[in-house]
């Protein structure tokens, strides 16, 4: 069981960044996977945290996947070298929790559609010995986890990391050289991971365990620059804990970012209070890229201006009642009423009144 749930995992990260395979894959902003020849494997979610203390960073992980590739392979850039192994699920649980909506009602006084007399109401929301290395390549480990082998390597030549990936059962494309050359440039390190030989699974469906990197980082970076290779739009979403709400540097090619959360973790408990713990500010961001090849970069993020909180407000709104009786029903038969009374009063003080008798007539003067 512990070796499937491995398998689901790191496969599943496969689907990211790369549109452009030989197979169909969702792009995404933390890697690259490539299923077997005649597979596919389509990525329909992926929720990523990062969390930065100051000196160190965290990404976890978590992929909804689709298809029938039960072989894989996939390569991370990361900035410093990097530990791997398997997130807990609750957390991604939590942080729903987290940023879900409140639930506040708002009232009206006249009528509207679903309220009496009218229709329907309605909702209204606002380790293996490492094998020798090809020159300008540098492996730093080579393990066995679960049923994957994993390899950690440095680069200093993009061909040559490439073609060590090949020759040690890593089927990445042509393309991945040029996508790689800004991570050579910048002296980053790679996480690359296989299905292992003669290891037989099932194909990859569903919600998948979340995977939990680590590594130094001086400021928080969410890697996307292969993203740009994608063929279709893009999407993001991305939770971010940190000692303050956290903004992007940049758009990057995309849309501004939008931010559906940002305020601090109300828990200590469970995955989400072990993660948050000295980074209690939660922000939460979304944003759409409508056309990959504009990506110029990787995500870096930033402190904001200030730790204003961002609460979705979902609104029901509710006819206002007294005594379960509609407001406006109320006053506008209290008004009739009182127009009623008044009518009636005038009408009934008239018919009291005295008749008054007319004044007399004098009799003509006499002429003359």
């Amino acid at each position: 069981m512990k070796r499937a749930r491995i398998l689901s995992v790191v496969l599943a990260l496969l689907g990211i960044q790369l549109g452009w395979l030989m197979a169909p894959a969702y792009a995404c902003g933390c890697g690259a996977m490539v299923p077997g020849p005649a597979a596919r494997i389509a990525v329909s979610q992926e929720q990523s945290v990062l969390r930065w203390d100051g000196r160190q960073e965290q990404i976890v992980m978590r992929l909804t996947v689709d298809g029938d590739a039960e072989h894989a392979a996939w390569i991370m850039p990361v900035p410093h070298r990097a530990t791997v192994r398997l997130g807990d699920p609750a957390l991604f649980d939590q942080l729903a929790e987290a940023v879900a909506p409140v639930h506040r009602t708002r009232y009206h006084f006249w009528p509207r559609n679903g309220d009496w007399p009218f229709d329907d109401r309605h909702l209204v929301g606002d380790a293996a010995p490492p094998p020798a290395a090809a020159p300008g390549v540098g492996v730093v480990g080579r393990q066995r986890l679960g049923p994957f082998d994993v390899a950690r390597l440095t680069a200093t030549d993009p061909a040559a990391l490439q073609d060590w990936l090949r020759a040690h059962g890593f089927p990445l494309p042509a393309r991945l050289k040029t996508a790689l050359r800004p991570y050579v440039d910048r002296h980053w390190e790679y996480v690359a991971v296989r299905l292992a030989p003669g290891t037989r699974g099932t194909p990859l469906r569903g919600a998948l365990d979340p995977l939990h990197l680590t590594f130094a980082a001086d400021r928080p970076v969410y890697p996307m620059r292969l993203s740009r290779l994608a063929t279709t739009p893009q999407s993001l979403g991305l939770y971010v804990l940190a000692a303050h709400r956290m903004q992007t540097r940049s758009a990057i090619g995309g849309n501004e970012p939008d931010v559906l959360f940002a305020g601090r973790v109300g828990t200590r408990q469970g995955a989400l209070g072990k993660l948050a713990a000295g980074t209690p500010y939660l922000t939460a961001l979304t944003q759409t890229f409508p056309e990959p090849a504009r990506i110029s970069g990787d995500h870096e993020l930033r402190r904001a201006a200030a730790d204003t909180p961002v609460q979705p407000v979902v609104y029901e709104d509710e006819l206002r009642r007294v005594a379960g009786i509609p407001a406006w029903a109320l006053t506008v038969g209290g008004a009739l009423a009182a127009l009623v009374a008044a009518v009636a009063l005038i009408v009934v003080r008239r018919a009291r009144r005295p008749a008054v008798p007319p004044p007399p007539v004098s009799p003509p003067a006499p002429l003359g």
